[in-house]
């Protein structure tokens, strides 16, 4: 299945039915009256997050949304039917924004949240409404109200716990698909990934999920590379991981190259903790590991921890500094216990 993170959507709610003008016509009854009935409501567009989805390229072949118009009213006194419903299933972490692409109408974060994007129009009176004992006979009924109909954007960011971050070929992939059940495509040339992958990872007996983005370049601000359409995906993480390539010749130009990107794109992604990592060191000997390594603390001004994604040495100290960097996150956005409410004399 392709990934799809950003759809257009037209949707429309159905209007109602019109209001009935009937008046009740039987044998032996002169004067029966109005007996116009009211026209059905129209049916109404929602959203709904649901499990077993992780892109939304569904939204790619069907782009418009039209709910049921509400059946008019008619004479005995019968109602319209009302117009079905339009449920718009999507991923968990859809955010819905409006036309302009910045005002945010919901964001589907849990499994089954269902929010309202158009109201369905209400059915217009029928004559029988209008009786009185002044006019009984009305010749007035109301019409349906009109449906809502909007232009909305879907655009998805995945739910995941760690975020990985770093250069083309700095081992993201490799590090994924050798902590996890994930096999995203690895090979020796830039931008292996074109798309996020999610992996579940565990250590100790915790699992978590972690999201490998396509790798940034300088400049990917500005649209170079694949620019940093995905940088989005990694702003619900609670722990960035930034593999920094030990192999490359340019350590601290590749980690400022990341850290200005995430200053760029903006918002709290730049504040995120992160945990920086030395990768590949399956290449060096252990005094040129320990060079590198200060000169990087050095320029981060935090400790760096030493991995080889290919060998698997130091991945487990890895996946614990990020566990301690998530139980940390969790413990901060942990709601406070509610004040015991019992009355003591």
């Amino acid at each position: 299945m392709k990934f799809l993170d950003l759809a257009k959507v037209y949707i429309r709610s159905g209007s109602g039915g019109n209001g009935c003008v009937s008046f009740r016509r039987e044998k032996y009854i002169e004067y029966g009256g109005p007996d116009g009935g009211d026209g059905g409501t129209g049916g109404s567009v929602w959203a709904e997050a649901v499990d077993g989805l992780n892109t939304l390229i569904d939204f790619r072949y069907q782009q418009h949304f039209f709910a049921n118009n509400g059946i008019p009213g008619m004479g005995r006194q019968r109602t319209g039917a009302d117009g079905d419903d339009i449920v718009l299933r999507v991923p968990v972490g859809t955010e819905i924004l409006d036309e302009d692409e910045e005002t945010l109408i919901a964001d589907m974060t849990e499994i089954g949240q269902r929010v309202l994007l158009a109201k369905g129009g209400n059915g217009g009176w029928g004559n029988l409404h209008f009786k009185s004992s002044t006019n009984q006979a009305p010749r007035r009924a109301n019409p349906g109200q009109e449906g809502v109909e909007r232009t909305l954007w879907l655009r998805l960011k995945l739910i995941a716990d760690v975020g990985l971050l770093g250069l083309p070929n700095a081992g993201k992939s490799t590090f994924l698909a050798a902590t996890s059940n994930a096999r995203p495509k690895i090979a020796d040339y830039p931008f292996t990934t074109l798309h996020p992958n999610l992996g579940v990872v565990g250590i100790d007996g915790v699992e978590f999920v972690v999201a490998d983005i396509p790798g940034l370049i300088e400049g990917a601000s500005e649209g170079r590379g694949l620019g940093d359409l995905f940088l989005g995906h990694v702003e619900r993480c609670s722990v960035l991981l930034h593999l920094v390539d030990g192999s490359s010749g340019t350590l601290i130009e590749d980690y400022h190259t990341i850290i200005g990107e995430l200053e760029a794109y903006g918002g709290a992604l730049a504040d995120k903790p992160r945990v920086t990592v030395l990768n590949k060191i399956d290449t060096m000997d252990e005094e040129e590991r320990d060079f590198l390594k200060s000169e990087l603390e050095e320029a981060c001004g935090r400790p760096v921890l030493l991995m080889s994604g290919v060998s698997g040495e130091g991945t487990d100290t890895v996946l614990r500094a990020l566990r301690a960097q998530i139980d940390d996150d969790r413990l901060r956005h942990k709601e406070p216990e509610e004040e015991d409410e019992t009355w003591h004399p």
